[in-house]
């Protein structure tokens, strides 16, 4: 990725009704993850994760029989309640990065930064995501799906607000 090019970078930012610990923890942790993470309608099967600095968290992705695909982080920087850093991209089942099979011009690995920010009891989070190591055309694949990114990510975090509501104690 060239560093000039700012409209490469995709970021969203949300605000969540939660202090920074408690998304930090929920965002990190295995029983909090396969609750949320991922597109809406799917259910998430943790198959390893290890959250610190070159751990993974490699995941099955269900949308319902026979219909299975697998996800997987590379956690590049753990910083407790401060910033998460990770590779992700498409899996196997063994945990190996694959191309998109919808989109094979899609980077193999995208970098993102998510950084927590405590503000009167709320966190502010924002996800910066870029491509790692990608060809032009998968930069430009990439830059075209930011509205789709936008509306990923959004019901997304949506669930997850979802679920920072239902189990806060």
């Amino acid at each position: 990725m060239n560093k000039a090019d700012s409209a490469v970078e995709f970021s969203i930012t949300r605000t969540f009704d939660a202090p920074r610990a408690r998304v930090y923890a929920t965002m990190t942790q295995t029983e909090h993850l396969q609750q949320w993470w991922g597109p809406q309608g799917c259910t998430i099967s943790v198959i390893r994760h290890e959250p610190r600095a070159g751990g993974v968290f490699h995941y099955r992705m269900g949308f319902g029989p026979g219909l299975d695909m697998y996800g997987k982080f590379t956690y590049q920087e753990l910083v407790p309640v401060e910033r998460i850093v990770f590779h992700n991209g498409f899996a196997d089942d063994a945990g190996n990065y694959i191309r998109y099979p919808m989109v094979p011009d899609w980077p193999l690995e995208v970098l993102n930064t998510v950084t927590l920010e405590e503000q009167g009891g709320q966190t502010v989070m924002r996800l910066t995501s870029v491509p790692f190591n990608a060809s032009q055309a998968e930069i430009d694949t990439f830059k075209a799906g930011h509205a789709s990114m936008a509306q990923g990510f959004g019901g997304m975090y949506d669930v997850y607000a979802q679920y920072l509501a239902r189990t806060a104690s």
